[in-house]
């Protein structure tokens, strides 16, 4: 029965004379997900680079009406997929009114609710919840107690009168309290062994039974968990008897290349900018970002087994902008691009997303070894060959090109003046005649000619200049 902020109804008589019917949350999601794929629609949005991987996968699952465990490592949007789950119930839904565990109407679970619709029959009050009150989620870290999960005696309650073996001394866990819903566990094997025994029922039973108490409480539940895979044997373990017990495990995973990385490192910046300086970052400096990201993955000098998360490409790009706001702000230029000098200020925003294995190297190294493997690939994919031999040329006369993050967009535009063997490579390079723009394809086509051993780079303070290579090849 559809129902909206305005018209619901307000006791269990009218939905029933309505001919509403409940069902299990599981079978409300199946309902659901299967509306999704037949309307062509996504289970869950904003998942970039799971299209025919994981979600298939996902989709298969909730139409099995399965319980799920998401494996992979950190930064694969675990626990967005779990988040984004919520989507998938129904907008409203009936319970008993002052429920503290959502009880269906029809089949109240709890004592308040099984004497409240006793008393009142087609009477009893009924509050409407929206889906975001059906989700739970919880953190799971070594102190987590049965009591957080399942409920303990509220010593209030006793405390007002109550006997200690009335049910309604309880105070019910957060799996209690979804209820008719989805709740989902972070990180999983970081929960103690024997908390995790207090999930056993809740995943095959489907009921809770709080200590010292002989109620049993028939939940109904749809849990959804985390965990990295070297969370088995590092911090803690998930107990063979609660594996077994999911009925999905889906394996996520990092994007499988450079334009899916891009993809999800601007879905994901959060830019909030400045008022004096706009920023513009073109394709071929985003390009950079997301090939260091995937040079990480690759490299035997940084430490896969515990991954390269996607957070170091959004932190990477976060900080790229930073930097060209930061000169913008400097130099007094209301528009600005990043250019490849702005490149060293990644080395703050990757040194603590990437653990090493070397030990010969250092960070700075390793971080500008990527950020020059990145670029060169990046250089050779954008900028035609054929286009660059004039520029090499012009520079056989001794002349010297200089960069820098002090220099105004002007100096680069009289660098082009005097350099016309640039203008054709740059200009393609720019796509615009926005002195920034040119002055950002400058430093690129510049630093790849280097990198490609056609051109001498000299650093100065805080910048370089660019010379032709002599003719001894040095």
């Amino acid at each position: 029965m559809a129902a909206t902020s305005t018209d619901r109804p307000s006791n269990l008589g009218e939905p029933r004379a309505a001919g509403w019917r409940s069902r299990p949350v599981k079978q409300e999601v199946r309902a659901n997900v299967a509306k999704s794929i037949a309307a062509g629609r996504p289970v869950v949005d904003g998942m970039v680079g799971y299209d025919d991987t994981v979600l298939p996968a996902l989709e298969n699952a909730l139409l099995a009406g399965h319980d799920i465990i998401f494996l992979g490592e950190r930064g694969q949007a675990k626990t967005r997929l779990m988040r984004s789950l919520v989507s998938l119930l129904d907008e409203w839904l009936p319970i008993v009114a002052g429920s503290e565990i959502l009880d269906d109407p029809y089949h109240p679970v709890s004592r308040y609710a099984r004497d409240l619709v006793e008393t009142r029959g087609d009477d009893c009050p009924v509050e409407w919840v929206g889906r975001e009150q059906r989700f739970g989620e919880k953190l799971a870290t070594p102190d987590t107690s049965i009591a957080d999960l399942i409920g303990e005696v509220d010593p209030v309650k006793v405390a007002e009168g109550r006997y200690l073996a009335d049910e309604l001394t309880l105070h019910y866990g957060l799996v209690p309290r979804t209820n008719r819903g989805i709740f989902s566990i972070n990180e999983l094997p970081d929960l103690a062994e024997r908390i995790q025994v207090g999930l056993l029922n809740v995943l095959e039973e489907r009921d809770v039974q709080v200590r010292g108490y002989k109620i049993r409480l028939p939940l109904d539940v749809m849990l959804v968990a985390s965990a990295n895979p070297e969370d088995y044997t590092s911090r803690g373990r998930i107990i063979t008897p609660l594996k077994d017990r999911f009925g999905a495990q889906i394996r996520t995973h990092y994007p499988l290349d450079a334009e899916v990385e891009e993809e999800v490192i601007r879905q994901e910046a959060q830019l909030p900018g400045v008022d004096d300086v706009k920023v513009d970052v073109p394709p071929y400096m985003a390009a950079i970002v997301a090939n260091i990201s995937q040079l990480a993955r690759q490299s035997p000098q940084v430490n896969q087994r515990s991954g390269v998360s996607v957070r170091l490409g959004v932190a990477n790009y976060e900080t790229l902008v930073a930097a060209a706001t930061r000169r913008g702000l400097r130099l007094g230029e209301s528009e600005a691009v990043p250019r490849v000098t702005d490149l060293t200020a990644l080395l703050s925003s990757t040194a603590g997303k990437v653990e090493l294995d070397s030990l010969d190297d250092g960070e700075e190294d390793i971080v500008g070894r990527l950020t020059r493997q990145a670029l060169l690939s990046v250089f050779r994919e954008a900028v035609e060959p054929s286009e660059l031999a004039r520029a090499v040329a012009e520079l056989d006369d001794g002349s010297a090109i200089e960069v820098g993050d002090d220099l105004p967009a002007s100096a680069y535009v009289e660098a082009l003046r005097q350099h016309p063997g640039l203008r054709a490579p740059v200009g393609r390079l720019a796509g615009s005649e926005s002195a920034v723009a040119l002055a950002a394809a400058t430093e690129l086509v510049l630093e790849g000619l280097h990198l490609s051993k056609r051109l001498n780079k000299y650093p100065s303070g805080r910048g370089a200049s660019y010379r032709a290579r002599r003719s001894d090849g040095r």
